[in-house]
């Protein structure tokens, strides 16, 4: 089967690309480095030809309200009608946990707005939302530093690998379109304050991390609720700490 992977040389694309070619499947990984962009439409018709399912990983190159906003929907108006063109029968898209509770953010706005023309197109569909990367651990901590200060607040939140991303996305790729959304989250929900203090420690990092109730995730107010799963989601299986004890320390 030909699977298109939007997106498919970044971090969670390289992996599903991986994943998916073991599986003995079709895989087009298609970015603007292999002559396919999204935004201007280059090279999607070519791409889809003979595509079953598209898998969509990519982001905004920028979280600036405006261009976050103006590079989903520029996507969405080129990606569907080609999909739709192509015989398309499954749209896989990553998204955010938490995404409707954060939408003082235009980043999180632009989440929304893919999401919605996701649902208004023909396209059958399932949207994966997922809660924060380990991988982004480090620059959570940055987004928080003062000087030598880290200022965080204490609210859960429930990150996972982004190994335990791909092999669910995978999965969804290969089933039944759900015409819905799924969630995705680490198995343990913890308070963001410690997971970067424990990061730090791990990779050497001499910053203090300072709890502050109001101190802000990426300029918002979060509680616990804000990044953390509801009812059922599929929980990966790779732990905080077993992560740290595989992660380089890049000094």
């Amino acid at each position: 089967m030909k699977i298109v992977v939007i997106g498919g040389s970044g971090l969670i694309g390289t992996k599903v690309v991986q994943r998916l070619r073991q599986r003995g499947h079709d895989v087009l990984a298609a970015s603007p480095s292999s002559g396919v962009n999204t935004v201007t439409g280059e090279g999607l018709a070519d791409a889809l030809e003979g595509a079953r399912v598209v898998v969509d990983v990519a982001n905004s190159p920028s979280f600036e309200d405006k261009a976050a906003m103006e590079f989903f929907e520029a996507a969405g108006r080129n990606l569907f009608p080609a999909e739709k063109a192509a015989g398309v029968e499954h749209h896989v898209a990553l998204s955010v946990v938490g995404t409707e509770r954060l939408l003082k953010s235009g980043y999180f706005r632009a989440k929304m707005a893919q999401e919605n023309l996701i649902k208004s197109s023909t396209i059958p569909y399932t949207i994966v939302r997922a809660t924060q990367f380990f991988e982004f651990i480090g620059a959570i901590a940055t987004s928080g530093t003062v000087g030598r200060t880290v200022s965080l607040p204490h609210a859960l939140f429930q990150p996972i690998a982004s190994d335990d991303v791909a092999d669910a996305l995978v999965d969804v790729a290969l089933a039944a379109p759900l015409n819905g959304m799924v969630e995705i989250a680490g198995p343990e929900a913890l308070p963001m304050d410690d997971v970067v203090r424990r990061y730090l420690h791990a990779t050497d990092d001499e910053r203090e991390v300072k709890t502050d109730a109001n101190a802000p995730y990426y300029g918002l107010a979060v509680t616990d609720q804000s990044l953390t799963p509801g009812h059922n989601p599929r929980i990966g299986t790779t732990r905080l700490e077993t992560w740290l004890s595989q992660t380089p320390v890049h000094r």
